[in-house]
């Protein structure tokens, strides 16, 4: 990898079966060119790469190094792929949605990949959540009115089914409820910000 110009953000820590996994929240080094890679990446090591440069700074460059991984079968690269469904790039968000179609089937390898690692990482899941929202209304309420028609909406709730799949219970809800009464049953008002706006949604 190229001399960074700048260090990576402070990483965030999540648990990948049983051990602590710290990823870059941000890192900025150049993509390396092909001829660098004497002999060329292959198999793990590639993925790792592809894995890392899923957090660079460019959106553009994220969403390439995303689709080389997103369909692994590897424990590790959920986190990668799960911190960007939280992200405000839609095109990044559409991409995990039409890569990971095996969340929509019951018992699938990919049901149970996903659900096993949300298990682990509630917390962090929640945040995830979190932030769908907070994007969807600062950048994509324009097109998406419903919070439930948001792509990431539709991400999240495969999430969700992945993980009540896996621990055969409920899971708690971080977001307005996709069908969008039910979000209003009890009229609380909750906040969520993106750094850019506050917003206010029921749940």
């Amino acid at each position: 990898m190229p001399e960074a110009r700048l260090a990576p953000t402070m990483p965030f820590v999540v648990e990948v079966q049983g051990e602590t996994v710290a990823i870059p929240s941000r890192m900025y080094n150049e993509e390396p060119s092909a001829d660098s890679e004497r002999p060329p990446l292959v198999g793990t090591r590639q993925a790792i790469l592809h894995c890392l440069y899923s957090r660079h700074s460019d959106g553009r460059v994220r969403q390439r190094h995303l689709e080389q991984i997103v369909t692994s079968g590897e424990p590790w690269v959920v986190p990668f792929v799960v911190q960007l469904a939280g992200e405000y790039v839609l095109e990044i968000i559409e991409a995990i949605g039409r890569s990971l179609p095996g969340l929509a089937v019951p018992g699938s390898a990919q049901r149970r990949l996903y659900g096993e690692f949300i298990a682990r990482n509630p917390a962090f899941v929640a945040r995830t959540e979190r932030r769908v929202v907070s994007y969807w209304s600062c950048y994509h309420r324009w097109k998406y009115g419903a919070f439930g028609t948001y792509p990431g909406c539709v991400l999240l709730e495969a999430f969700r089914a992945a993980v009540v799949e896996q621990v055969g219970a409920q899971w708690p809800r971080h977001t307005p409820h996709p069908a969008g009464g039910a979000a209003q049953r009890n009229g609380t008002q909750w906040f969520t910000g993106c750094g850019i706006c506050l917003t206010p949604w029921l749940l």
